[in-house]
């Protein structure tokens, strides 16, 4: 083989394994980033992973916010009216937090079947709801048309 061929070759051969490496750390990167929304029903039902971040969403049910009064540790119960997952999360709430309201927690679940969160979405004004949480809560059986979710009877 001609030696400007063979060099030539040997080039072409590193640029491809160099994109090639490049291209699959990019997609683990953002395979490893990615949190996909679970209900508290697929939660329950064993869809959620126990090993990776995702996001829970549903209705804060009345009544079931307490707070830890020697830190900023807050417990509530998170449903989508067919079942409930309890979540703890530490830190400052959302000041749209609230009982009856959608919210969006990012975190992971526990082995003791507790959601612990690192961060709480609450939708920002009395028409939106993040389309995750109306989708899950319509699946539910809730009634989406008001822009609040009311049990349909």
């Amino acid at each position: 083989m001609n030696p400007h061929r063979r060099k030539l070759l040997i080039t072409a051969t590193f640029i491809v394994v160099g994109v090639a490496a490049a291209t699959l750390l990019g997609l683990k990167a953002f395979q490893e980033n990615l949190l996909y929304f679970y209900s508290p029903s697929q939660i329950a039902a064993g869809e959620a992973p126990l090993t990776r971040s995702f996001r829970a969403g549903g209705l804060v049910v009345e009544g079931s916010v307490t707070r830890d009064p020697e830190s900023l540790i807050v417990q509530f119960v998170l449903t989508d009216t067919i079942e409930n997952i309890t979540v703890v999360y530490d830190g400052i709430l959302p000041d749209l937090f609230r009982e009856g309201q959608g919210i969006v927690a990012n975190g992971n679940l526990q082995a003791d079947g507790k959601f612990e969160a690192f961060e709480v979405l609450a939708k920002h004004d009395e028409n939106y709801m993040p389309p995750e949480v109306a989708d899950a809560l319509t699946k539910a059986g809730v009634d989406m048309s008001s822009g609040k979710g009311h049990l349909q009877q």
